[in-house]
Order: C-alpha cells, then sequence, then structure tokens
C-alpha cells in the first residue's frame, strides 16, 4: 500500500523551502533603513518617518493603495520561456495606479499562484518585481507563493501585486481642481503595457496564425519581443513633480492608462463640467498598435477603448506650469507631448474615435 504524502498530493515542501532561500536577496535590493527587520517574520513592517531624518517627515499623512495583476500577458511569457519581466508589469500596474493620487510608493507585496514549485521559474518572477520596485523607489517588504496543483495546470501560474504609498492630505491628486483651460500633457507608454491581451493573442496568434518567433515589419522585433516590452514605471517622474517647488499643487489630474483606453480612464477623473478634447495628431503612435489593428481589421475606436494606443499616463495641470512639468518630466528620461486642453462640457473625451452606442 502506498502511503500518501503532500509530495505525491503534488507539493514539494522540500524544493518549496529552496524556493524561499532564493527570495531574500530579491528583495534586500529593494530596501531602505525604514524596513524594520522581523526575521521570519509573518507580515512586513515599515516606518513612515526615515530613521536617518532628524525631523518627521509627513504633517497629516494619508495611505494610498492599489492592487492589480498582469493579465493573459502571462500566457506570451509562457510561450516564450520568458518570466523575467512580468514581474516589472506587476509592479507597474500597482505603483502607477498609487502615484495618480499623487502618493509616493512605499512598499509592495507579491502573491506568485503556481500549478507546481518551480524554484527557477518563481526566481525568474520575483527578480522582476525586485527590479521593478528598484524603478519604482519602493521596497518588496513580502509576498506569498501558493502551489496549488490541479487548480492549476503545472506549467500555469498567476500573480498579483499590492502597493502602498502615501501622501499629504493637502497633495492629494483627485481630478476636483480639474477646469477649463488646462492642459493635458501625454507621457509615452512602452507599448502595449498589461492591457487588452486577450484580443491581442486572439488576433495575433488565432486571427493570424503567427508564432512568437514571426517577425513584426514594424517594430523589427519579434512578435515575442514586442509583445512581451515591460509596462513603464512612472513613479520616478512623480516623484521629481514632488520635489520640486510646489509643481505638484498645479497637477489638477493623473490618469493611469490602462484597461479601457483614453476614454474611460481620462473620463473617470473630470468633473462633471468640462470635457477633454484631445489632438491625435500631437503623440507618435507607436508601430506595434498599427501592426496590430491592421492584423485583425480592428476598428478604431475599438483600438482607442481597448489600448493606451502609446500614451501611459495622462497628466492634467495648470497651463502656467506646462513647460516646467515637461521639463521635469524630460529630466526622467520619459517621451511626452502636449496632447489636448480642457473646456467647457460634461465630463466627456473628445477628438478620439469614441462608440457612445457601447
Amino acid at each position: 500500500m502506498t502511503n500518501l504524502s503532500y509530495k505525491n498530493a503534488g507539493v514539494d515542501l522540500e524544493q518549496y523551502q529552496e524556493s524561499m532561500r532564493r527570495l531574500p536577496k530579491l528583495l534586500q535590493r529593494t530596501q531602505t533603513p525604514r524596513v524594520l527587520p522581523w526575521a521570519d517574520g509573518f507580515a512586513g513592517l515599515f516606518q513612515l518617518n526615515d530613521p536617518r531624518e532628524t525631523h518627521k517627515r509627513y504633517r497629516d499623512p494619508v495611505i494610498v493603495s492599489g492592487t492589480d495583476g498582469v493579465g493573459t500577458k502571462l500566457k506570451l511569457a509562457t510561450m516564450t520561456n520568458r518570466h523575467g519581466t512580468v514581474g516589472i508589469d506587476l509592479v507597474a500596474m500597482c505603483v502607477n495606479d498609487v502615484i495618480c493620487a499623487g502618493a509616493q510608493p512605499l512598499f509592495f507585496l507579491d502573491y506568485v499562484a503556481m500549478g507546481k514549485d518551480d524554484s527557477d521559474l518563481l526566481e525568474q518572477i520575483v527578480k522582476g518585481i525586485s527590479d521593478g520596485c528598484v524603478q519604482a523607489h519602493c521596497a518588496l517588504i513580502g509576498g506569498e507563493t501558493a502551489i496549488m496543483p490541479d487548480l492549476y495546470q503545472a506549467a500555469d501560474y498567476d500573480l498579483a501585486g499590492f502597493c502602498v504609498g502615501v501622501v499629504e492630505r493637502d497633495n492629494i491628486v483627485d481630478g476636483s481642481k480639474i477646469q477649463a483651460g488646462d492642459v493635458v500633457i501625454g507621457l509615452a507608454s512602452s507599448g502595449f503595457h498589461s492591457n487588452g491581451f486577450s484580443l491581442i493573442r486572439k488576433t495575433v496568434f488565432e486571427h493570424a496564425g503567427l508564432s512568437v518567433d514571426d517577425l513584426v515589419p514594424e517594430t523589427q522585433l519579434s512578435v515575442g519581443d514586442t509583445l512581451l516590452k515591460p509596462t513603464q514605471i512612472y513613479a520616478d517622474v512623480l516623484r521629481r513633480i514632488s520635489q520640486t517647488d510646489d509643481l505638484l499643487a498645479n497637477v489638477h489630474g493623473i490618469s493611469h492608462i490602462t484597461g479601457g483606453g483614453l476614454i474611460d480612464n481620462i473620463e473617470r477623473i473630470l468633473p462633471n463640467n468640462v470635457d477633454v478634447v484631445l489632438d491625435r495628431t500631437s503623440w507618435t503612435l507607436p508601430a506595434e498598435f498599427t501592426w496590430l489593428q491592421q492584423l485583425g481589421s480592428i476598428e478604431d475606436h475599438e483600438m482607442y477603448h481597448v489600448f493606451n494606443m502609446g500614451i501611459g499616463l495622462a497628466l492634467i495641470a495648470d497651463p502656467a506650469s506646462a513647460v516646467q512639468l515637461m521639463n521635469v518630466i524630460a529630466d526622467a528620461g520619459i517621451p511626452h507631448w502636449r496632447i489636448g486642453t480642457i473646456t467647457a462640457g460634461n465630463g466627456n473625451v473628445q477628438g478620439i474615435p469614441v462608440n457612445r452606442a457601447k
């Protein structure tokens, strides 16, 4: 008679311990003295004030939180057996939401669910998360790895991320100050980011019959390289704005362009008495969007409603601060454009294809 064990049920605890031994170094490279040590603890500890500073950092701090995943872009990672950048996507999708409140990201937690324990795979994934946290100037202070055979196939995994940030109450950016005459500054995306991949996969692999190794002429990269470009993290831009002579006070709204595209994500921060008028000719449309649209004969309004179309973050600001803001963005190395203006209206986006019937 066979004696049953956790291992023959699909969970190898020795392998799991090997996986856990590889991770601490990936967390430690993201941390500062604001992270408090708790060896083998059950949670991560983080202090708001920096022990290296003699004064309190915050007067009236407000905690800002966000959570997200990577979606079916993970299928591309599995298809290409390249898992080193989806962790950056995970951090980006959470951090870019938190900074929309004007907040500084403080720390990050991850959740990795796998069908089978794989130390090398997990290390690749968490290395990407660690890389993303370094880019975002936030500490990776903990996480959870769940091995769930039967719920996931052996090669499958899923990711979730959780970011916590802080902003002074007086500096919260919530869109309430947006008014007619404000300008819209668009910060370039790095490609598709982590949205719309169900449509992308259906178009590229099912409809067009391409493989991940096929060349995309428009980008001169393979399909895999084109689609796996990691999501741009914009935290450094917000950090620089926050450190520049009350410049953040002149930013009236920030929109992270994710699922729903430019339409839904800008409209959600608009007061009901204004519209955004965008100029589609003002920014450079990345070649991969044209390639995908032609490949699948996708209508314009669908493209603008699903994808970021080259704009990953939109700042709405006082026009008198536009030049200074754009200089700060340039110093952070992010391509950007003045892409629109705010006018009197009813809380809508104009100037790009919209199918209001849907």
